[in-house]
């Protein structure tokens, strides 16, 4: 038999779970409610990515090389990767999300655009939607691999867990040349309570644009607007005069979902709650997310079988061994440097320093830590505690 396997969203998570399941020769349906979907997102992808999953020059915008961390106290940190081989890959969602979607359907993946609408889990499942006519439509499939977001239909169906959710808010602010210039190749991230109360606000290039944004836990629209104007006044004149040429907002996970299988519905991406603390970054892991479920999909259905609920629960576990200590240590982090205006001036110091910088670029362009030698580990550990103290950091918030 061939295997049926439904994809539910073509964002990085989805696309990259139908491009492996098409690959396969399986039957692969991946559904898409909007095909010019822009996801509100800083659009900030590691130089792993771009190499891991083949993606062309064309989808970024910007290589970024230099960044600028600015304190509370506007105390600001230059950051610069010395070779010029490396990069952050700065990108749009809709160009991104767009050719991975497209790579997909030219594998094999039946690309439908329509809206998910219910989910009956069952021998087969059977999912319904709508198409942009408004007519009822079913596929059924042996298995249903979810990446429909933070909001997802089908976690909810499956009784997946609620996770708690940050806000991620932006403008794109279009630049005169002479202004983009300056953001060539650099972002800036802003740490202070007047601009981000839980993590960090940012201003990342874009192609003729910056995206100027902020993150926080709390829902309330005036206070987010407020940070939102803190932020461009702190940016002062490298921003003034641009012109806002869209606003957007959406919900950041700030832990995994307690059930990421059940039966054999999978989820991945947002869906499955796959952002990271302290940085917020979701891109990466979400197309990694798709791509390791539908790899289990593969494995377990060799042979022509229909993989059961046990053999896909290893994708959860493969998952967790690979990544959890990393949720871990930023959840950490964000704790000790973002509890406070003086950590996060802390947090700044700590950076000015070219071993630190090397060892967090390191862990964000490649995703591994490269083991440092004692003598700079004690070094890291000496400076991190050193500068928490003489900010009174460690003091009770």
């Amino acid at each position: 038999m061939t295997l049926r396997v439904a994809v539910v969203g073509s964002g990085p998570a989805g696309s990259c779970a139908a491009e492996v399941c098409a690959k396969a020769g399986f039957e692969t349906y991946l559904l898409e409610k909007n095909l010019n979907n822009s996801k509100p997102c800083g659009g900030a992808i590691p130089l792993c990515m771009v190499n891991e999953f083949d993606l062309p020059e064309s989808i970024i915008d910007r290589r970024v090389r230099n960044m600028t961390m600015i304190s509370p106290s506007n105390f600001a940190v230059d950051i610069s990767l010395p070779n010029q081989a490396e990069y952050i890959g700065m990108c749009r969602r809709e160009v991104l999300d767009s050719f991975m979607r497209n790579r997909a359907a030219k594998l094999g993946a039946k690309l439908i655009h329509g809206t998910f609408t219910e989910l009956k889990v069952g021998k087969p499942n059977k999912l319904e939607y709508r198409d942009p006519e408004g007519k009822t439509h079913t596929i059924e499939a042996d298995v249903v691999i979810a990446a429909d977001g933070f909001h997802s239909k089908i976690a909810k169906t499956i009784d997946a867990g609620e996770v708690p959710y940050a806000i991620a808010y932006q403008e794109r602010i279009e630049l005169p040349p002479e202004k983009m210039a300056y953001y060539e190749d650099r972002a800036e991230m802003y740490l202070g309570l007047d601009v981000s109360p839980d993590f960090y606000a940012w201003i990342f290039p874009k192609s003729t644009h910056v995206a100027v944004g902020t993150g926080t836990m709390s829902p309330n629209k005036d206070g987010i607007r407020k940070m939102q104007k803190a932020l461009r006044e702190r940016a002062g004149d490298k921003i003034a005069g641009g012109k806002i040429i869209k606003i957007e907002a959406h919900p950041l996970p700030e832990r995994s979902r307690p059930r990421r299988v059940v039966g054999s519905v999978m989820l991945v991406g947002d869906a499955a709650g796959y952002v990271t603390k302290s940085s917020g970054e979701g891109i990466y892991f979400a197309a990694k997310s798709g791509r390791m479920a539908a790899e289990m999909v593969v494995e377990a259905a060799e042979g022509g079988k229909v993989p059961t609920e046990a053999q896909l629960k290893e994708y959860v576990r493969r998952w967790d061994k690979q990544y959890g200590l990393t949720y871990k240590v930023l959840s950490i982090l964000q704790d000790v440097f973002y509890r406070s205006d003086a950590s996060r001036e802390a947090f700044v110091e700590m950076c000015a320093d070219s071993d630190v910088q090397r060892l967090t670029f390191d862990s964000y362009l490649y995703k591994t830590v490269v083991p440092a030698n004692p003598f700079i580990q004690t070094k890291i550990t000496l400076k991190t505690i050193g500068s928490l103290l003489r900010g009174n950091a460690l003091a009770p918030t």
